[in-house]
C-alpha cells in the first residue's frame, strides 16, 4: 500500500472519530461516543500498523 493512500485513510478515520465525538457530546448520544472510540482505534491501528511475524520452519 502506498504511503499517500495510508495517510489518506488515517486522516479520514481521524475526521470520522472527531465528528462522532463532537456529535455524541452535543446531542448526548452515547452510541456516537462509542463510535468515536471505534474510529480512533482504527486510526491508531492504521497509523502504526501491525508487525508481520515471520514463520520459520524448524
Amino acid at each position: 500500500m502506498s504511503v499517500v493512500y495510508r495517510i489518506l485513510i488515517a486522516l479520514v478515520l481521524l475526521i470520522c472519530a472527531i465528528s462522532a465525538y463532537s456529535y455524541g457530546n452535543s446531542a448526548g448520544l452515547f452510541g456516537f461516543i462509542i463510535l468515536g472510540f471505534v474510529f480512533e482505534g482504527a486510526f491508531w491501528l492504521k497509523l502504526f500498523g501491525r508487525k508481520k511475524s515471520e514463520n520459520k520452519a524448524h
